[in-house]
Order: structure tokens, then C-alpha cells, then sequence
């Protein structure tokens, strides 16, 4: 996770309590078995689909998703979706408050993350990233050509890519500006007259009496104890995904232009779902 932003508190966690151990047992014994069962069945079928299909996904996707909907079924949270998911080529971008926005964005629509180069060495994560197709940028100007080329490969071939142009997940209590680097691709002579955006708001509500940042993972916080407290809760929350009408790119004159009006889309959506109470 990028350290790049700090929350003007750092992040308490809540102690797992002895009565919450057997549910935690449970459901990381469960989450195991769907996640890298899921991988190995993924893998299996790639073996098939890669020399047929070649950068094309027509099946394995629908792997991702599966998993990814019953792992948000396994650990209890609700979840629901407004708005309409884009079904042409296009690209999302979306706020990022946690490692769970893997589960819920891929639960709601077949797409492929756009993620920082060191993603792919971390363990268990980065084996499940690079196999579902994640795209892995390095943080060099030099790597700019490079990435555009990559860019107008996948989304040609229909690829729905997924970024976060914060650049961190944050602490659930804002939506951080844009960075607007990353918008420049799609500006491209290939990319700009066919490609749409569509901004997501993505928001999570935490358990009934719980912090309400207990789905957040930010600043240095370590994977495994949020993964910890996450499973020991009994009794969780829910998440919002809020699908916004998509955007020309050929509309917007500039990056900038592009990441504001995507930013003022995501930063709407989230005010707007944090003013509702779930809590009934």
C-alpha cells in the first residue's frame, strides 16, 4: 500500500477477541479455499484460452468475478449497485479506500486493475493479480510510450481497465484529488475518439457500532491485521458501488479537464451515500 498520504490520525485497530477466533478460522479457511481454488481453475482454463484468444479474456473473467462475489457472501457484507456499468470499450477510475475494493469492483463488472509495479512481488496478492490480468505500471517517466502502448492494446481488445488516480487508499473520510498523469493515455490519437470513462463511487459502511473507517486501510497499516479484524466481525456492514454516466474522452481538451470532471463524478457520489443511514 502507498505511503504517500497520512491520515492526520494513524489507524487503531481493535483487538481480535478470544470468542471471535472460531469465526475467523471459519471464514479464512473458506476464503482460501474459494480464492486459490478459484485461481487454480482461472489457470487452468488461461491454458486454453491464451492460444486461442490470445490477449482476449472471454472466459476467464467471469472466473474473477464469481469468486469475487462470494468472497464479499463469505465474509458477510452486503453489497449493491446503482447505475449502469459501461458495456463498450471504455475504462473506469474510482476512489480507493481498501484491499477489499479488489473484491467488491470485480463483484460488480469484469475488469482489470491498473496497479503499481511493486504489487506484483507481494505474496499471495501479487500471484492473484498478475493472473488475473493486472496491468503494472513502473513510476518512470521513461516507462510513459510504454504504457500508453500497453493501454491502447488492452483496451482495444475491449479490456475494461480499473485505476484509482488517487494514487493511495485513504481513510474513507474523503475522496483525495486526482492525480492527472494518469489520464494522459487516453488522450492518445488511438484512444481518444472511441474511448468513454466512467467514474465509480465506491463507499463502505461500517458495522453498527463500529469505527467508521473499519473497512479503510491506510497509511502504513499491514495487510494481515485488517485482514484479521475484517473476518472477526460477526456482524459486518455493507458497501455501495455507484456507477456514474460515462464520459467522452473526445469532449475534454485536456488531462486536467478529464481527471476534474471524473473527480467531481466520484466526490459527488460519495458525499452523497455517506448522508445515508443503513443503521435501521
Amino acid at each position: 500500500m502507498s505511503a504517500t498520504w497520512e491520515s492526520p490520525e494513524p489507524q487503531q485497530l481493535p483487538s481480535v477477541k478470544t470468542y471471535q477466533w472460531p469465526v475467523v478460522f471459519l471464514r479464512a479457511a473458506l476464503l482460501i479455499v474459494l480464492v486459490f481454488g478459484g485461481l487454480l481453475v482461472l489457470l487452468a482454463v488461461r491454458m486454453i484460452e491464451r492460444p486461442i484468444c490470445g490477449v482476449k479474456r472471454p472466459v476467464t473473467p467471469h472466473i474473477t468475478q464469481f469468486v469475487c462475489r462470494n468472497a464479499l457472501r463469505l465474509l458477510g457484507i452486503g453489497y449493491s449497485v446503482s447505475g449502469t456499468p459501461i458495456t463498450g470499450r471504455g475504462a473506469i477510475v474510482a476512489n480507493h479506500t481498501s484491499w477489499m475494493d479488489i473484491f467488491t469492483l470485480n463483484a460488480a463488472q469484469r475488469v482489470y486493475f491498473v496497479s503499481k509495479s511493486e504489487v506484483a512481488n507481494w505474496p499471495g496478492i501479487g500471484w492473484l493479480a498478475r493472473a488475473t490480468g493486472t496491468v503494472f505500471l513502473e513510476r518512470k517517466r521513461a516507462q510513459a510510450r510504454k504504457h500508453t502502448q500497453v493501454f491502447e492494446e488492452r483496451l482495444l481488445a475491449g479490456h475494461k481497465l480499473l485505476f484509482f488516480p488517487e494514487g493511495t487508499s485513504t481513510d474513507g473520510m474523503q475522496v483525495l484529488p486526482f492525480k492527472t498523469t494518469l489520464f494522459q493515455p487516453f488522450l492518445s490519437d488511438e484512444l481518444r475518439d472511441m474511448l468513454v470513462l466512467q467514474p465509480v463511487s465506491v463507499v463502505y459502511h461500517a458495522p453498527k457500532g463500529a469505527d467508521r473507517r473499519h473497512y479503510c486501510w491506510w497509511g502504513d497499516t499491514a495487510f494481515a491485521p485488517h485482514l484479521l479484524v475484517t473476518l472477526a466481525s460477526w456482524r459486518q456492514g455493507r458497501v455501495d458501488v455507484i456507477y456514474h454516466p460515462p464520459l467522452a474522452v473526445a469532449d475534454y481538451q485536456d488531462r486536467k479537464a478529464l481527471a476534474r470532471a471524473c473527480e467531481g463524478a466520484v466526490r459527488s457520489g460519495y458525499s452523497a451515500a455517506n448522508n445515508v443511514d443503513y443503521s435501521a
